[in-house]
């Protein structure tokens, strides 16, 4: 990942929005790049010339969500380099596009807009499904677990045949920064869920030992090259469960510092490329939560 590329964190003045601000902070002061931080309005103030509206970040001194920003930025000692950027439109469509010159794009859950039972917003969704780099997006501090963030833990939803290198690369690089524990989370299928009776599978059938072997070796072969080649130091603690891997990835965002999982390789019918696993991760999982793009 290119370093010389800034983390960038979409802020709105909400607290959400300030929560993943934090995140990033810290995220880019680990990384040793540069902080953007990023307010886009919604519509052009009437004041402006209709002319004079930006679509492209610029600073803007009489912000007050960057105001606020930058006074709630002050408090914390190891602040990185920060650039307080604004600028005019759709915040999702003007985030994305940003993302194409960003190593990371950061975000609430939930900003000031949509219903407050809504923990996932439109932008965190889009920008999940269709940015260039990878998205972060941190959840509402109700369903943060205490101690987030001290975990000491990533964790790394994997299918060995889909996940793609760019998304294990991204875990192992998260871990390795963090000095943190890499727990590797795969799933095997119970291919006969309403057989009860051993004997009641057909002649031939794999058991679910024999399911759970194979995924074991399967997952082992596709780490191999990532901890032998570029991340020897990494911790890793792999994990093979039964079924609902989503499930498990959101009970193990509540010990963890970020969980990280893949888009689809293929486009779904919505247009998007986030599947049903990030969807259910960033939906209710406890703690941070990366979505990586395939390149």
């Amino acid at each position: 990942m290119n370093s010389t590329l800034p983390v960038i964190a979409g802020v709105d003045g909400s607290v959400n929005s300030l929560r993943a601000l934090d995140w990033a902070a810290g995220e880019a002061r680990l990384a040793g790049a540069t902080l953007h931080a990023v307010h886009v309005w919604p519509i052009t103030p009437m004041p402006r010339a209709l002319g004079d509206a930006h679509p492209h970040p610029v600073p803007d001194p009489a912000d007050p969500v960057l105001q606020d920003v930058r006074n709630h930025l002050a408090e914390r000692a190891d602040a990185p380099e920060t650039r307080y950027l604004s600028a005019h439109g759709a915040s999702t469509s003007t985030l994305i596009r940003l993302s194409g010159q960003a190593r990371l794009l950061v975000l609430g859950s939930r900003g000031r807009g949509g219903f407050t039972s809504l923990l996932l917003g439109s932008a965190g969704r889009a920008a999940a499904m269709r940015a260039a780099c990878p998205v972060v997006v941190v959840p509402d501090e109700r369903r943060a677990e205490p101690g987030a963030g001290r975990q000491g833990r990533i964790v790394l939803g994997l299918h060995p045949e889909e996940t793609s290198d760019e998304t294990v690369d991204f875990a192992f690089a998260e871990a390795e920064r963090r000095d943190a524990e890499l727990r590797v989370v795969t799933a095997y299928p119970n291919p006969y869920p309403m057989l009860i009776a051993a004997e009641s599978l057909p002649p031939g059938s794999p058991t679910s030992g024999e399911l759970e072997a194979h995924a074991g070796v399967q997952q082992e072969e596709r780490l191999l090259p990532f901890v032998e080649r570029h991340y020897p130091k990494v911790t890793v603690d792999p994990v093979l469960v039964q079924g609902d891997v989503a499930g498990r990835l959101v009970a193990a965002s509540r010990a963890a510092d970020l969980v990280v999982v893949g888009r689809h390789r293929r486009r779904l019918r919505d247009g998007g490329l986030m599947g049903s696993v990030a969807n259910a991760v960033l939906l209710h999982g406890h703690c941070p939560t990366a979505v990586i793009p395939v390149r």
